[in-house]
């Protein structure tokens, strides 16, 4: 399948701000069955600098800066990209042995630093307790993980406004409501907690929903889903807002160890006061011509 994104990000000021600098995470990885064909950030005021690199995790990231007195700031990017269809994988490791190979294996410290907490998900005793029941003896890892993906989007709420990205995991944990990104952080919370290592991943869905296919939470704004890792084979995505694994209607702009690592938009500014923000994003299937055709 072959996409169009297009984020846009708006923030009206209530004073002038007189200089601001800004670090974007907005266009998509390019992995095994991903590629960015293009993509383009538009940015309003014309910012004095502007660079891209990727961040510790490869996340393609824009740093810019603004000079010039502004009341309002407009952001808009857009980006073609092609997903590849896969088959799901399957397999019989027990999710003890991939702990153990975790533990004692030759593992890189890319994947060890995912078993550790991070600023927004911290190992608490609730989440080993609810994790328990999914992680019993000898399950297979995938297994016991899509029990959980399956119980969280059972037990939990779905409510926006309910959370901000402030919101404590506690609180999620305690009144059972939040979205995406509270979903992911407890699921990465509860495989952390199991001595897993597991990443929280930003990215969107498909906004148009074709016929033979149901609605998906989440669309028409950022989304974020879960991938826990799996020895001798790699990364495992599972979405617990939809309760499903990822297909080619998820589409992955960066991965981190939570949030704190993959925040689309963020920056500091110098005057502005209290601020509007509004943010929309469309996802839509489109034809790519001529070479990268061939793609799709």
């Amino acid at each position: 399948m072959n996409y169009r994104i297009t984020h846009q990000t708006h923030y009206k000021y209530a004073e002038t701000v007189s200089l601001s600098h800004n670090q974007a995470r907005l266009a998509p990885r390019n992995f095994f069955n991903q590629t960015c064909l293009n993509s383009h950030i538009a940015i309003d005021p014309q910012p004095a600098s502007f660079r891209e690199q990727k961040d510790f995790f490869g996340n393609r990231t824009a740093y810019f800066s603004i000079e010039q007195p502004h009341n309002i700031l407009s952001v808009t990017a857009t980006s073609d990209v092609h997903i590849a269809s896969q088959t799901q994988f399957a397999s019989d490791m027990p999710w003890e042995t991939a702990c153990h190979i975790l533990k004692n294996g030759p593992n890189p410290l890319a994947v060890r630093q995912f078993v550790l907490d991070s600023p927004k998900v911290a190992i608490a005793p609730d989440l080993i307790k609810y994790a328990a029941p999914s992680f019993t003896k000898n399950r297979p890892l995938i297994e016991a993980v899509s029990d959980l993906t399956q119980r969280i989007h059972n037990d939990f709420d779905y409510v926006p406004g309910f959370t901000t990205i402030s919101t404590p995991l506690s609180d999620v944990f305690k009144h059972r409501k939040g979205v995406c990104q509270d979903f992911a952080h407890l699921s990465i919370g509860c495989l952390r907690a199991m001595g897993l290592a597991a990443r929280y991943i930003s990215g969107y869905l498909e906004t148009w929903t074709p016929s033979n296919k149901e609605h998906l939470v989440g669309a028409d704004a950022s989304h974020a889903w879960f991938s826990v890792y799996l020895p001798n084979h790699g990364w495992i995505d599972f979405d617990p807002t939809n309760n499903l694994m990822p297909d080619d209607r998820h589409i992955t702009v960066a991965w981190g160890r939570d949030f704190a690592d993959v925040t689309p938009l963020k920056g500091v500014v110098l005057g502005g006061g209290q601020h509007a923000l509004t943010v929309s994003v469309t996802v839509e299937p489109i034809e790519v011509k001529s070479r990268d055709n061939e793609l799709g």
